[in-house]
């Protein structure tokens, strides 16, 4: 099915002596375990209210009198009045919309001020919020939203790391490195391990101080050991500008509605799978939260491996895959299949597919973006795929309080990742195909010159047009 495309998309190798690839920079990969790190800890500051969610929200029309009475115990708000599915579902999304948003200007800053500037700065205000909620906005739900307003700063820290990771990288390796730096949001998992059970067991305050010390513990390992990779282009135009210029961009709509689904569906589950699982198969707050970090793990192992196929084969046949296995397995899952048996594989297939459909659109904007510009690239990318984890948990809450299961939004995600493949052989390959064009044109004629009088053969490539 894809045998044309995949040929025809894949990442041309850049060639630094017109033999072999082009080599990866001295400390390239300490600088991206270094970033991923950080991005891991921010995303597990992003993800502290998450697993929350189901322990505000006791169901009392499906909890015995007893065990509802039990779970009214751990509601931190004044009057242990608990939150309705909802609220919950508000609360837990909070983060993810202003995370969202928030990664449009601060890809845009990370294009200007480098990522050596910025991933300590995040890390650094986000301390901020997380305290806040550990010691004061617990008291009620009008606090922990003001809070979680400014907790979604901890999800900008993508925008900082995308653009730092693919200046350190050659061409046909930022798949794989983006993918590796984007295993980063299994934070998210540290957070379902790890929050409720600190939270019963040592105090409503300490998983929010145990996140604070490891976010000043990176910030300032951050400012001494990052560094900008050599030869980063600073762009000088004013930074609405720029914006505007990058929005027009075919690479960055086309992006963002793939990441929408992609990456939107991975955060959608991730904020919001605690609560299916509770109302669906009545689990309770600690298993439900395990199961989903179960969901982010296998998310998280497929996102590099995404990238890395993506590199290989092209970032089309890889998006086309993905969503055709997100599409059958959301319908399979609007069908409530019993966990026990057929139901839990159904839905780590679907992380392992969201994941690698992360993977191979960062991929892809690295094939085809301006270096210049993926920062910029990566703040709307981005934000398309927050906004689109933001929106379904909202619409699931509506429509299980309206007919008490969440069958048609599976459906609904089915409906979505069939045009996402729809767009991915179609628009996105054609994008594809023009951004490899003018590279195999290039690397004809740099070829072409090599035996010219005049030229250097290979070392010209570092020449300019106007040069030659």
């Amino acid at each position: 099915m894809f045998a044309s495309t995949t040929s025809a998309t894949r990442p041309r190798r850049h060639m630094s002596d017109g033999n072999a690839p082009e080599p990866v920079r001295p400390g390239a990969w300490f600088q991206l375990a270094l970033v991923t790190v950080g991005f891991a800890i921010n995303f597990w500051a992003w993800a502290l209210i998450s697993p929350l969610g189901p322990l505000f929200s006791p169901d009392k029309h499906k909890l015995a009198p007893a065990a509802y009475d039990k779970a009214l115990q751990w509601l931190p708000f004044s009057g242990h009045h608990p939150l309705t599915a909802g609220q919950a579902s508000l609360l837990v999304a909070v983060p993810v919309v202003v995370g969202s948003i928030g990664r449009i200007p601060v890809g845009a800053l990370t294009d200007k001020y480098g990522g050596r500037v910025m991933f300590p700065l995040v890390s650094a205000v986000t301390i901020l919020p997380v305290l806040v909620l550990g010691f004061w906005a617990q008291s009620s739900l009008v606090a922990m939203l003001i809070a979680g307003v400014f907790l979604g700063i901890g999800g900008t820290s993508f925008a900082v790391g995308v653009p730092f990771v693919n200046g350190w990288f050659p061409p046909e390796k930022r798949g794989m490195a983006i993918g590796i730096f984007g295993a980063g949001m299994g934070g998210t998992a540290i957070s379902a391990f790890t929050t409720v059970n600190l939270f019963k067991s040592h105090g409503g305050a300490t998983p929010f101080v145990v996140v604070a010390v490891a976010l000043a513990l990176y910030a300032v390992a951050a400012r001494l050991l990052l560094r900008d990779a050599p030869g980063r282009v600073i762009p000088s135009t004013p930074l609405v500008k720029r914006l505007v210029g990058t929005a027009k961009l075919p690479v960055a709509w086309q992006a963002g509605l793939l990441y929408t689904i992609g990456f939107g569906g991975y955060v959608a589950f991730s904020v919001f799978l605690p609560l299916y699982l509770k109302n669906t198969y009545t689990l309770t707050a600690a298993d439900a939260a395990t199961k989903m970090a179960g969901f982010v793990i296998i998310a998280v192992i497929m996102r590099p491996i995404g990238g890395t196929l993506a590199d290989r084969l092209g970032s089309v046949p890889v998006l086309a895959s993905s969503f055709a296995v997100v599409a059958g397995c959301a319908a399979l899952a609007a069908g409530e299949p019993p966990l026990q048996g057929y139901g839990t594989p159904v839905f780590l297939v679907l992380a392992a597919a969201l994941g690698a459909a992360s993977g191979a659109t960062f991929a892809f904007i690295a094939h085809v973006a301006d270096p210049a510009r993926v920062g910029g690239v990566t703040g709307l990318v981005g934000a398309a795929g927050g906004l689109g984890g933001f929106v379904p948990p909202l619409v699931m809450a509506y429509i299980y309080s309206a007919t008490r299961s969440y069958a048609i939004g599976m459906w609904l995600l089915a409906a979505c990742s069939l045009g996402a493949l729809a767009l991915a052989v179609t628009i996105v390959r054609h994008t594809a195909l023009e951004a490899v064009a003018p590279a195999a044109g290039a690397a004809s004629a740099r070829q072409g010159l090599a035996g010219v009088p005049g030229t250097k053969g290979p070392a010209s490539q570092g020449c300019s047009d106007a040069s030659v």
